[in-house]
């Protein structure tokens, strides 16, 4: 019945439309109302750059999926670059139509990452999937299917059947965990879909990998063999291939290129004696009336990245790096008039260097304070790009793990490295001749020979060592 009405409704048109002798090229018009092709909707999300050299960074957490809808600034996926965790939200509204890359692998920098069509309405179907469990007749029926029991097998006369232990539910971020988590992992060996986390959203924390290592090993090993080891088995040698990390590859490809820099190095023994009266006496004032940042302590480290700043004020080549021109090809320096001092830190993800900004205007207080957050940031794999770009010269405390002489490797786009060695204290003799106890650092200077000439890196190195031995001219200089 309803067909023969839409049938004499569209004759009915036509007849009218041929009544109106309208010119040929007419019905072209209608071109003009035609929708445009679904396909080009659909964009492809480029993985943006994310710092400094980084092309590559591995895929740690998708938070969508196929289908799914989002908004702008919706958060699409955490990466790991081999410096710091980022995640990437969206600059587009629609829904998601393809994962480029699954979590685990390595997405590359420039392209896509997902495609987004930012034009396309949710199917009937896809609303359906995205509400709350029990909206819609179907999505009500297919719940009832899967909760509907299943037959067991009746439990032979006289043995009482045993309940099957359901799976606990992981949270919504079970495979979402830090840097450092994460690189335990692959030293352990350790599927991190495995793990049971005890954190928020079942995050897996440090300690749940070890325990689920330490359940593996024990379950692993027999009952019956001996809790001594055994002795060493003869037989061939044998070598197992492991692969390298996000940072130690991204390592791997910065010394590479560092080592193609003429390096010299220059070292010299610094007295710590009156920097160790000078910082024991503001603990102690710290101690009594803590600073505005809560900060209760001060180490050797604020003053030596202050002495630094105010020798580059003096000797800024070694502030600034080598470029080549783009007009003449020539190489040429860049000078640069903030002084952003890197500070290399040893965590549980490898070698990272952060960045303090702009030294030159901060106070001892204010370095050290900048200091903590990196250092509480770094050990949670928690900095981000704008903490670890931009740095013109690096300062590495290798004296806190230990050693006393070091040769650093100067960092690409810089012209200067200092190393510190291990604090000691040693015998030496005053002005009297009288022995008097010392306390001494050795300070290793590596400089890019192309630009900087050793009488200029002993110059500046002696100023440094002034600062430090006689901390209070520092007060004279300070702005």
């Amino acid at each position: 019945m309803h067909l023969r009405s839409y049938s004499r409704i569209a004759l009915r048109q036509w007849q009218t439309y041929h009544s109106l002798n309208l010119p040929r090229q007419c019905p072209q018009i209608a071109r003009y109302f035609q929708t445009t092709s679904r396909a080009l909707v659909i964009k492809p999300f480029l993985l943006a750059d994310i710092g400094e050299g980084i092309r590559e960074c591995e895929i740690i957490q998708w938070f969508v999926e196929p289908e799914a809808r989002v908004e702008e600034w919706d958060k699409l996926c955490e990466v790991q670059s081999d410096k710091a965790s980022v995640e990437i939200t969206s600059r587009f509204a629609g829904v998601i139509k393809k994962l480029h890359y699954e979590a685990g692998e390595m997405a590359k920098v420039g392209k896509p990452l997902v495609d987004i069509d930012i034009q396309g309405e949710i199917k009937e179907e896809d609303l359906a999937a995205l509400t709350e469990p029990g909206q819609g007749e179907e999505s009500q029926a297919q719940a009832e299917d899967m909760a509907a029991p299943t037959p067991e097998p009746t439990p032979a006369p006289g043995t009482l059947p045993i309940p099957e232990k359901e799976p606990k539910p992981k949270g919504k971020h079970a495979s979402l965990a830090t840097p450092a988590v994460r690189h335990l992992t692959k030293e352990l060996d350790v599927n991190i879909e495995d793990v049971e986390g005890t954190g928020r959203d079942g995050r897996v924390l440090k300690e749940d990998v070890y325990q689920f290592a330490k359940q593996r090993d024990t379950a692993s090993t027999p009952s019956s063999q001996p809790t001594t080891s055994p002795a060493p088995t003869s037989g061939p040698q044998t070598e197992t291939v492991t692969q390298l990390s996000n940072t130690q590859h991204q390592m791997f490809k910065t010394m590479t290129k560092s080592l193609n820099i003429p390096h010299f190095l220059y070292a010299q023994e610094i007295d710590f004696s009156g920097l160790s009266k000078l910082r024991s006496r503001l603990n102690h004032t710290l101690a009594k009336v803590p600073a505005a940042n809560d900060l209760t302590k001060l180490s050797f480290l604020p003053f030596i990245i202050k002495a630094v700043s105010m020798t580059l004020t003096q000797y800024p080549i070694l502030n600034a790096r080598v470029d080549t021109d783009p007009k003449t090809s020539k190489p040429v320096l860049v000078m640069r008039n903030q002084h952003n001092i890197g500070i290399a830190m040893d965590t549980p993800s490898g070698l990272i260097v952060p960045v303090i900004k702009n030294v030159s205007s901060l106070n001892i207080l204010s370095i050290a304070s900048e200091l903590n957050r990196l250092q509480s940031l770094a050990s949670n794999g928690k900095l981000t790009t704008p903490d670890l770009s931009g740095g013109t010269i690096t300062v590495s405390n290798i004296g806190s793990i230990g050693g006393t002489y070091v040769s650093p490797v100067i960092v690409e786009r810089e012209v200067a490295i200092l190393g510190i060695g291990k604090m000691i204290t040693i015998p030496a003799f005053d002005e009297e001749g009288k022995v008097v106890r010392r306390e001494v650092c050795n300070f290793s200077w590596s400089a890019d020979h192309r630009v900087v000439d050793g009488a200029t890196m002993a110059r500046a190195a002696e100023v440094v060592r002034a600062f430090v031995e006689d901390p209070d001219s520092m007060v004279v200089h300070l702005r």
